[in-house]
């Protein structure tokens, strides 16, 4: 009998997944100082925390794909949002520095699947002439759940504790959560099982490759500029510490509102123009702030927000429309490339800065946006399926 599911439902589930991974990614950067100050942390012992979260949407990252091509998506999305929600409360209400690291860790795990798994959904769900608009909207989603949970503990913090604050934050995310469990998905695509041979296999596509080396280099652009741009342009530029944080909230702001545009976007031009179009304007806000001042500064992350909204839902739009029968297990090889790149770059951009100075940070950036390009130009980009035996 053929599984009949409601493709809204199924992407606002996938909407509610990616609202989640925004603030896996966001909410221990918003918290920190008051986990610090909580357990009377030390510079070392602070960084030793925040380690836990990559090191959790890693392993996340890796196991997601072959579960959702041989088991579907249902069960793995409600328990990793499950997993968020847990390490969330745990880490607003438990005590103990090690279980606090452990709900770390749930964060990113869990993170780490829904940020796969719902950009694998989309992918299934729609046909070609839809997917990338469409993954562009989800992405979307991923900037709501961003910007959330900062704007929340602006405003509640003050006058409630923070167990209160995420508590409240719990009981919807459970609501939504009941929402996913309710509704019918698409079938898994290998349900019969394949070789893992066959996943291996997929590491000797150039095209799949090549695509994971772009997103490598796009999530370490976005890596750098969500952690290094605050100290270039307090050190560098000497502006105040709340103006240079306000530049990070328009960069999230502006990346948001240009995957909303994209979703027309991309109805009506090609994917190749906007992409390269894309990181021409991004590469524009870069030089905007070689000089930074402050209102050069905003303008230009604004810029960099619209520029690299595009790279991710493309990117990913070309891989599942090349790898429709694995596109669970192409997603996560190109994700995990992506983590590796954000860990890596940010790593580099640190040593070079404390070497040579903030002044470089803008070249790093350039430098990344041009490999990206160069990259690109060699992917093939026909409509074909590629069948992996």
């Amino acid at each position: 009998m053929e599984n009949r599911y409601n493709k809204i439902k199924v992407f606002i589930a996938a909407c509610i997944g990616m609202s989640f991974f925004g603030i896996s990614i966001i909410v221990l950067g918003s918290i920190l100082p008051i986990l610090s100050d909580k357990f009377a942390l030390n510079t070392a012992q602070t960084t030793s925390l925040v380690a836990f979260l990559p090191i959790g949407m890693l392993i996340g990252s890796v196991i997601f794909g072959p579960i959702v091509d041989q088991r579907g998506y249902k069960g793995l999305l409600i328990l990793s949002s499950l997993l968020v929600l847990a390490g969330l409360e745990g880490v607003a209400f438990l005590d103990s520095v090690f279980l606090v690291q452990i709900s770390i860790f749930l964060i990113g795990f869990g993170g780490g699947i829904l940020n796969g798994e719902t950009n694998a959904l989309v992918s299934v769900i729609y046909e070609d002439t839809k997917r990338n608009s469409m993954l562009s909207f989800l992405g979307a989603f991923y900037g709501l759940g961003a910007l959330g949970i900062p704007v929340l503990l602006s405003a509640f913090l003050k006058n409630y504790p923070l167990h209160q604050i995420f508590t409240g934050i719990g009981v919807v995310m459970f609501l939504l959560i009941i929402f996913c469990a309710v509704i019918k998905y698409p079938e898994a695509s290998q349900k019969q099982g394949f070789p893992i041979s066959a996943g291996f296999r997929l590491l000797k596509r150039q095209d799949l490759l090549l695509l994971s080396f772009i997103l490598f280099f796009q999530s370490g652009i976005e890596g750098v500029v969500n952690n290094w741009t605050v100290f270039y342009l307090t050190d560098f530029g000497f502006l105040e510490h709340s103006k240079a944080l306000l530049t990070i909230t328009a960069m999230t702001a502006s990346l948001t509102a240009a995957r909303l545009i994209l979703v027309s976007l991309l109805k009506r031009f090609s994917q190749n123009r906007i992409l390269n179009i894309s990181i021409l304007v991004a590469i524009a806000g870069v030089l905007l702030m070689i000089q930074p001042v402050y209102i050069t500064s905003l303008i230009g992350m604004m810029l960099v927000g619209f520029g690299i909204a595009s790279t991710f839902p493309i990117v990913l739009g070309i891989i599942g429309t090349k790898y429709p029968t694995m596109s669970g297990t192409a997603f996560s090889i190109a994700l995990v490339f992506a983590l590796l790149g954000n860990n890596i770059l940010n790593s580099v951009t640190g040593i070079w800065l404390d070497k040579s100075g903030a002044y470089v940070y803008p070249l790093i950036l350039v430098i990344c946006f041009l490999i990206i390009l160069l990259i690109y130009s060699r992917v093939k980009k026909p409509n074909q399926t590629v069948v992996v035996r």
